[in-house]
């Protein structure tokens, strides 16, 4: 900008800025990548979401920087070995960081799959062969994905429970194949995002994030499928009820709960019931709302009765006065 005003030209007035934020642009999906790598190495014992090992990884690049600023001339600035010094410092970082978490705040101790397989289905444990892929049918089916979805919605509204999806009903490891087949990555990490989308569709954000998912290898895996893993879904009961939508989120929401083995839905007085007795305060209203109905209630309640009503009722009653006398 000048003294006459801005100017716009094929050329930019401050290619400077531009360079920033190009460069800020960069180092954030250089600390996405790092997250991803780290948690690609501390699998079993990373406890840091991809987001905050990005958001830490980003730390470390501008840490790195920092130090890369002792090392290199002025004239290097953005240069590539700069940013591969930025990089290296974040990658340590996270990795530190990572480890730190993990021993302040371990993974919940968890029984091997296969173990908890050989268990049986109960109100608390249920059986998945596949999350989205229909094994008669041989294809895709979005039934699956609601069954999927409803089955988590039941556990939460009830007392928790366990899911395990690549398990058939007699206890297989058979492994999710088909549903990784139907995804652009075959892998842990994009059936965990997609699973966690579809049941932000479904459930809500907050319930969508509310379960923890580990992973194991098929001891029984399907034919012609590269990777073969199980997927166990542990889920805690919520802190609210958690209602089904239908597809994309649209349609009426319903109560799923755990009846025996069984995944039930609640009629509208059943769930009512049913919510206002596992968690009351969601159903409890407040003293203001209390004063504020009462308020609306005596303004919408006439102070007297209209005058035509008043008339009739006043005839009524001397004619019924008068009847009495006559007798």
């Amino acid at each position: 900008m000048t003294a006459e005003g801005p100017r716009f030209g094929a050329t930019p007035q401050n290619p400077d800025l531009l360079r920033w934020i190009g460069v800020q642009v960069l180092l954030l999906v250089i600390a996405w990548v790092i997250g991803m790598v780290v948690r690609r190495l501390l699998a079993s014992r990373m406890t840091m979401s991809t987001a905050s090992a990005t958001l830490t990884g980003l730390g470390g690049l501008w840490g790195g920087l920092l130090v890369a600023g002792w090392i290199f001339s002025s004239s290097d600035m953005w240069r590539p070995a700069m940013i591969g010094v930025a990089a290296l410092v974040a990658l340590i970082v996270v990795i530190v960081v990572s480890l730190i978490v993990a021993y302040l705040h371990p993974r919940p101790g968890l029984e091997p799959i296969a173990e908890v397989a050989t268990r049986g289905e109960s109100d608390s444990l249920e059986f998945k062969s596949s999350a989205r892929w229909n094994m008669r049918a041989g294809k895709r089916d979005d039934a699956m994905e609601t069954v999927i979805a409803k089955t988590v919605a039941a556990f939460m509204n009830s007392g928790g429970g366990t899911l395990l999806i690549g398990v058939d009903d007699d206890g297989r490891l058979i492994g999710l194949g088909p549903d990784y087949a139907t995804l652009k990555t075959p892998d842990a990490d994009r059936f965990e995002l997609w699973i966690r989308d579809l049941w932000g569709q479904r459930l809500g954000t907050n319930a969508a994030a509310l379960p923890l998912l580990d992973f194991a290898e098929a001891t029984d895996p399907q034919e012609g499928y590269e990777r073969q893993e199980v997927c166990r879904v542990t889920i805690p009961p919520a802190l609210g009820p958690v209602y089904l939508r239908g597809p994309k989120g649209k349609g009426e929401a319903e109560l799923w709960v755990r009846v025996g083995n069984s995944t039930r839905r609640l009629e509208v007085a059943d769930a009512v019931q049913y919510v206002s007795t596992r968690w009351p305060e969601s159903v409890r209203v407040s003293p203001w709302t209390r004063v504020r109905l009462l308020a609306m209630r005596r303004r919408e309640m006439p102070t007297r009765l209209p005058g035509v009503v008043e008339r009739v009722l006043t005839e009524r009653a001397v004619s019924g006065l008068s009847a009495v006398e006559e007798e």
